[in-house]
């Protein structure tokens, strides 16, 4: 399809957000997603980033016990809107199924994140979106680069810096093992190449699944650009996959925002 690019948005962007897993490792029934974190589902506070960083449309995908992901996103009324994914297929099908939600709105920009990661900050998704549209990009990863990268998808770069692949650490080559910028799943795409690269996806062989992270490999082949950005702390990285790490995420976030309320009370 050439080099020419569909994204010349500057509205407000519009936010997917994955939501639609169980998190078996969690050891419990309840949707990852509604694991408290600061007392609240930690999927809220992924809403609230987005909110805070302008978007105007926010789409939750759902799946796994959706009555539950919906009830703990009720305080945001109407700013919230639901998608079902059907059958757990994978990120590239959770995404598939959020787009009829956007059908009239494929202008705007698209983050897509995920919603067990709380600790996700709005200056972080600023900066994303900024970089993607200066670049004029269909896609935009913000990576960060992290100590211990054990189990993360790593970002393979040209030796200018240009992107090459996600690689799943599954399939990543001893070499490639060696990379410590890793895939946070924060994505920003133009809504009209999301939506077409989507569409492309293959399924994979082993799994039967479709991946997100096939998607900006897909529009680098198409000649569209697709931009990295080492934008994530570190500390934003933490996983949650067992209760001692929602315990070590839910402590980080809750002295991270009395440090905030701290300020904004000493600023008073």
């Amino acid at each position: 399809m050439g080099s020419s690019q569909h994204n010349t948005t500057r509205g407000a962007p519009a936010a997917i957000i994955l939501a639609a897993g169980k998190g078996t490792r969690m050891g419990s029934d309840l949707p990852k997603v509604c694991h408290p974190v600061g007392g609240r589902a930690m999927v809220c506070a992924v809403v609230d980033a987005c909110l805070e960083a302008g978007c105007e449309k926010v789409v939750v995908v759902v799946g796994y016990k959706r009555e539950l992901v919906e009830e703990a996103l009720g305080e945001f009324g109407g700013r919230v809107e639901f998608a079902l994914q059907e059958r757990q297929r994978g990120t590239g099908d959770a995404v598939l199924a959020a787009l009829p939600n956007l059908d009239d709105d494929l202008d705007r920009d698209v983050f897509v994140l995920a919603g067990d990661g709380p600790l996700i900050r709005s200056q972080t998704l600023s900066r994303l979106l900024d970089e993607h549209r200066n670049a004029g990009a269909a896609a935009t990863l913000a990576t960060s680069v992290i100590a211990d990268p054990d189990g993360y998808g790593r970002i393979v770069r040209e030796a200018d810096g240009a992107f090459v692949a996600i690689v799943e650490q599954k399939n990543a080559t001893p070499g490639q093992l060696e990379i410590r910028e890793v895939n946070p799943s924060y994505y920003c795409f133009g809504g009209r190449d999301l939506a077409e690269a989507v569409d492309a996806l293959e399924e994979n062989e082993v799994s039967g699944e479709v991946y997100i992270t096939d998607v900006p490999s897909i529009l680098k082949a198409r000649g569209r650009t697709v931009r990295v950005v080492d934008a994530v702390p570190p500390e934003d990285v933490l996983s949650v996959n067992t209760p001692e790490q929602l315990a070590e995420v839910d402590r980080v976030y809750r002295s991270r925002h009395a440090g905030s309320a701290a300020t904004r009370e000493g600023a008073r």
